[in-house]
């Protein structure tokens, strides 16, 4: 067999084109694939970075503090991570860039985790203070309640002691008297009779004011008319229309008076029946009692 050295020569530069193509494609196909799975990596950590960033800003959105420093503080990191974030979204990823932000990320960590450890210290000693506030209100509470009571304690015990030093009389009697040739005899015949006399026993009070009190008697005849009509004499809002006033020391021990009221000339003579007499202090009516006229 006769081989052709020309046919020879092709036939062995095309095989190794053949296989220099093969071995290129092959190389070619296998740095296709390391270079998208070096991008597919680079855009896993620039999405990693991407989500770390944006967790930042979401914890700063979620954190109020009332010190203007540390609020000061936030918000300059806030604006810092915003700016890293939108950078980064726009740029293209490589593996410097990603170093670069993976700095910037490490450094805005840190910051932030400074800030926030002086959020919790300053959120600890506000609930200290809220809970200092608390005790405080509530024994503040405790204290008013308490005050209530002493309050409502003292003013019982003032009415008692103003119900104690008032003055109390007891044995009250009434007679009629007839002047008898200028010297007073008892009678119970309405027409004789010119003066009716009160007697009466002021009780022993070491609680009441000691000095001078103005005793008023009231004598209502049987149809209810004031003997010996004085005037009206007001004590607040109420009134009196008395019959005779009466000026006594009182020293706070046992004091007994006897009052005489003279009926006038046009009241003469006396009708017969029931006379009613009353006894006041002021406007505090001591006791009672009543004499009958034939």
């Amino acid at each position: 067999m006769i081989v052709n050295p020309q046919s020879f020569n092709y036939r062995l530069i095309i095989g190794s084109l053949i296989v220099a193509v093969t071995v290129l494609t092959v190389f070619s196909f296998t740095s296709y694939k390391s270079i998208v799975a070096h991008q597919q990596f680079l855009e896993q950590e620039k999405k990693l970075v991407q989500s770390e960033l944006s967790q930042m800003i979401t914890r700063y959105d979620d954190v109020s503090v009332s010190n203007d420093l540390i609020s000061s503080q936030l918000e300059d990191a806030k604006s810092r991570t915003k700016a890293t974030l939108d950078s980064l979204t726009s740029l293209r990823s490589d593996l410097s860039t990603l170093s670069k932000f993976k700095k910037q990320l490490y450094a805005l960590k840190e910051k932030t985790k400074s800030i926030f450890i002086t959020v919790d210290s300053l959120e600890e000693v506000n609930r200290y203070l809220k809970e200092e506030k608390q005790v405080a209100y509530n024994q503040l509470e405790e204290q008013k309640k308490t005050n209530v009571s002493l309050l409502k304690e003292n003013k019982l015990l003032e009415k008692n002691i103003e119900k104690g030093s008032q003055l109390t009389a007891n044995s009250f009697r009434a007679k009629g008297f007839e002047n008898f040739f200028g010297k007073k005899r008892s009678s119970n015949k309405a027409k004789r009779v010119h003066t009716i006399e009160v007697c009466f026993t002021l009780a022993e009070n070491t609680l009441a004011e000691a000095g001078e009190k103005e005793l008023y008697v009231q004598i209502l005849n049987p149809k209810n008319n004031v003997v010996s009509d004085q005037g009206v004499i007001n004590f607040g809002n109420s009134s009196l229309i008395y019959s005779s006033k009466e000026l006594i020391q009182y020293n706070n021990d046992v004091l007994e008076v006897c009052l005489d009221v003279d009926a006038d000339i046009d009241e003469r003579p006396l009708s017969s029946g029931t006379y009613y007499i009353s006894i006041f202090n002021e406007d505090k009516k001591l006791g009672s009692t009543q004499v009958q006229l034939k």
